[in-house]
């Protein structure tokens, strides 16, 4: 599946290229920055909630779902950053949907996608994103460096993403200061939350963030006394018939 997505994520980056000299133009334009890491680096467990149509393992989640709208649903929860997802082919997402968030709520936007080329850094700071996601499995670690570099030269912030210890020593060794883990195993989908308390110290001392799998305040709690400072979730969330009430619930949780 990973293959799968890599391939047509390199499709749009080739259809990219004729429009590189515009993006970079575009992307020099001063723009206000929300950061990611003060965000979650607030006390307690703060949550990253995400705009996510459908994926690979679940299938369709919501597939008319109001980014803005949500958006708006996850602020008043008290979530710290919203995450969207923009992978299209995959996930149903897409870049409008987070120029929608952004200028729906005054929170950080992560862009969470497949990147792989520095145009999609560019396309990401054009559509108001305040971060990127970067996952390691998808990069070779000079490639994931120079994507970082890049990243933090354009302002942005970046969350590593790693799914085992060979892929946090990777994070840790190209100065990643955001380190995600992720319960997800991307090979069959399937998730498990002992992966990300099993990985914890490993991550380091940095913003640690716990992705996947959190579906109720056991799960965030279980994440928060594993050391994590924030928590990524998107299905249980979008599922839900009062997301902001949720937001709370697994807040409350995770500093109880």
């Amino acid at each position: 599946m990973l293959e799968a997505i890599l391939q047509s994520t390199m499709q749009r980056v080739t259809a990219l290229r004729s429009s590189s000299a515009e993006l970079r133009t575009a992307a020099r334009q001063p723009s206000e920055r929300r950061s990611l890491a003060a965000a979650l680096a607030a006390p307690g467990l703060q949550v990253i909630a995400e705009i996510k149509r459908r994926s690979p393992s679940a299938g369709v989640i919501d597939g008319d779902l109001d980014a803005a709208a949500q958006a708006k649903r996850y602020a008043a929860g008290g979530a710290a950053a919203i995450s969207v997802l923009t992978e299209p082919d995959h996930f149903g997402g897409s870049l409008d949907d987070l120029a929608a968030v952004r200028r729906a709520v005054d929170l950080p936007v992560l862009r969470k996608d497949f990147i792989v080329d520095e145009l999609q850094i560019l396309e990401a700071k054009v559509a108001g994103a305040d971060a990127i996601l970067l996952i390691v499995a998808a990069l070779e670690q000079s490639r994931l460096g120079n994507l970082l570099t890049e990243a933090e030269n354009l302002g942005l912030e970046a969350v590593v993403e790693a799914h085992d210890a060979a892929e946090l020593a990777i994070a840790n060794a190209v100065g990643a200061q955001l380190v995600g883990v992720n319960n997800r195993d991307l090979k069959t989908f399937v998730t498990d939350l002992a992966t990300a308390e099993a990985l914890a110290v490993a991550a380091g001392g940095k913003v640690k963030i716990a992705e996947s799998g959190v579906a109720s305040p056991q799960g965030a709690a279980r994440m928060a006394a594993a050391g994590y400072d924030a928590i990524l979730v998107g299905e249980a969330l979008v599922r839900s018939a009062d997301p902001a009430r949720l937001i709370g619930e697994l807040r409350a949780a995770g500093t109880s």
